[in-house]
């Protein structure tokens, strides 16, 4: 087994084994878990090649800030395992600096589910996994996490997907779940192959 693979699988267990303190999932997260059957193993197909990407991040989530910063840049996805693993490399340049960073997804065919990891350049290692599914042309990913010392829930939703275009949108939530504030909202864009 690979080394990422072995980290990845303790984060997993680490996550599973929080003590008491950790947020119980949201509703939706458990209604995720519990819908399998489904293969999913293509879901992703539609974001292979080369995209313009647009990004507006929010500088400081969950904190009551407004400002937000806006990025250019390209994003390039490529197929993994025939299509159940891919790799995705994002690089943006705008006011505030420049973003390079590294996406993996990981179909499970025994849960039907996708795990999504990312890489900041910058830092060289992999988050814990987002796990989550396709449903009705929409994919939403769940987390639990922590911004500034605190445990929150992340979310990806990946919506507007069409054959030129599609949208991301990163959500935290610090109240379990009941509410969520954007802090990640990119499109793409099809550039001509």
């Amino acid at each position: 087994m690979r080394s990422w693979a072995i980290v990845a699988c303790i984060l997993s267990l680490a996550l599973a084994a929080a003590p008491a303190q950790a947020q119980t999932p949201p509703p939706s997260v458990a209604a995720t878990a519990a819908s399998v059957g489904r293969d999913g193993s293509r879901d992703f197909d539609f974001e292979f090649g080369s995209w313009k990407a647009h990004l507006r991040r929010l500088v400081h989530p969950l904190s009551g800030s407004t400002t937000w910063v806006d990025y250019d840049g390209t994003s390039v996805v490529r197929k993994v395992w025939s299509g159940r693993a891919n790799l995705g490399e994002l690089k943006l340049d705008g006011p505030a600096g420049s973003i390079e960073g590294l996406t993996l997804r990981l179909y499970d065919p025994a849960t039907h589910q996708w795990s999504v990891s990312w890489a900041n350049a910058r830092g060289g290692g992999l988050t814990p996994p987002l796990v989550g599914e396709f449903k009705d042309g929409r994919g939403e990913f769940f987390d639990q996490d922590t911004l500034d010392g605190r445990a929150i829930y992340a979310r990806f939703i990946f919506s507007d997907i069409t054959p030129t275009s599609f949208q991301i949108v990163q959500s935290f939530s610090a109240d379990g779940g009941a509410t969520w504030e954007a802090n990640w909202i990119s499109t793409f864009t099809r550039t001509a192959q």
